[in-house]
């Protein structure tokens, strides 16, 4: 599907600013009555009848059943977020985390499945059908599909292009977005899985609050994205936060992999909790590692806040202890150390932030006040060579 305006025609300035002030005032909270949208929306309550009344004509709003009590109850109405979902994909190498929503960001299903690596045509087919065949099974009809939003590990341009991924090279220059939005025939949009990790800690994890935050992805990879003045940052052509390009600074390097490859990394961080001495080395030198990459962009930036996302967010103090340490060595200011409460749901999060940050956009020309960036303007050239993974093939 594509995206329909609220009416046939273009809707005046006023009609549409007065629909969205009731909007922001019925999505995701309690059914309310006229009186209590007029005075939320600070709207006359002539206008929000009016409001409401379209809306509801619309299929938006729909009056709830009236309370018990004595007396003649207010009508009371809700917006009606089960008519539409939307989709956030977490894309990795060889696995694809799913989760569904409906238009107020409640997650309704959770599917984790994998897909084939090496061919690109397979992957993207095993994508396709691991999508489809989770919406179906939730019982969400095509037509009410109303966005999706995939992450991956790679740069992205503004279209939604693979530009460069070094853990998923095949699908270099694949227009990923244009692959999705015929899924289910409503659009579809593609960004770096740090940066979606990072929209979802200021949407509803350790970020809520936080105008500038510095959100380190960390599991298989480490990546990097941010939010500068409440605003997600993705800089010339969206590789703001790969610092990991910087080979001097071993985010790819052996001191990390030296844990992140470990046969039972979880047995390693337990270890280090108890104190065992060989384990708390090997902590500390991925946090040591870890903190050199960071800190290259807390001085840059300045943030407040430092966000530890993805798998080893698990880790909790066991790793956020040393981190804090090295980045006290390093740092002028060394900002606050959190870890992630989301686990590894977090890109998916972001991506269902993503997509409903459009779908509100485009229908209502409502915005939310997320992170989600606006993202237009000119593609630069890429230096695909500072890519380079610095280890020795196997």
């Amino acid at each position: 599907m594509q995206f329909n305006q609220l009416t046939g025609g273009e809707p005046a300035l006023l009609r549409r600013l007065n629909v969205q002030a009731v909007l922001r005032v019925l999505r995701g909270a309690e059914p309310a009555t006229l009186t209590q949208i007029s005075h939320a929306a600070t709207l006359s309550r002539q206008t929000v009848d009016a409001v409401i009344t379209e809306l509801t004509r619309e299929g938006w709003i729909e009056e709830t059943p009236p309370e018990a009590g004595l007396g003649r109850p207010a009508r009371r109405y809700r917006f009606r977020a089960e008519v539409g979902h939307v989709l956030g994909i977490d894309v990795g190498v060889d696995r694809a985390l799913m989760l569904l929503s409906d238009l107020d960001g409640t997650v309704l299903a959770r599917r984790d499945s994998s897909l084939r690596a090496g061919d690109r045509e397979e992957r993207l087919q095993d994508l396709h059908e691991a999508a489809s065949a989770f919406v179906d099974d939730a019982g969400v009809p095509r037509r009410r599909m109303y966005a999706v939003a995939l992450g991956m590990p790679a740069i992205i341009d503004d279209s939604g292009r693979v530009r460069l991924s070094t853990p998923i090279p095949e699908w270099n220059d694949l227009d990923l977005a244009a692959e999705a939005s015929a899924w289910f025939d409503c659009p579809a949009f593609v960004e770096n899985d740090a940066n979606l990790a990072t929209v979802a800690e200021h949407w509803i994890g350790a970020a809520q609050g936080s105008d500038d935050v510095i959100c380190i992805l960390s599991g298989n990879r480490s990546g990097a994205g941010m939010i500068l003045a409440g605003r997600l940052h993705r800089g010339q052509g969206g590789a703001a936060g790969e610092i990991g390009a910087l080979a001097i600074l071993g985010w790819l390097g052996e001191e990390m992999a030296e844990l992140r490859e470990d046969v039972d990394v979880a047995a390693v961080i337990a270890a280090a909790g108890t104190g065992q001495p060989e384990a708390l080395d090997r902590v500390d030198r991925f946090a040591r590692t870890l903190a050199q990459g960071a800190a290259a962009m807390i001085l840059t930036v300045n943030p407040g806040l430092v966000v530890v996302a993805g798998g080893f967010s698990r880790a909790g103090d066991t790793l956020a202890d040393p981190l804090r340490h090295h980045l006290d060595e390093l740092c002028l200011y060394p900002p606050e150390v959190a870890m992630s409460p989301l686990g590894v749901d977090g890109v998916a999060l972001g991506a269902v932030r993503f997509a409903l940050e459009r779908v509100d956009a485009e229908l209502f020309g409502l915005h939310r006040g997320g992170a989600v960036s606006d993202r237009r303007r000119p593609e630069p050239q890429l230096n695909a060579a500072a890519y380079k993974d610095p280890r020795p093939a196997p």
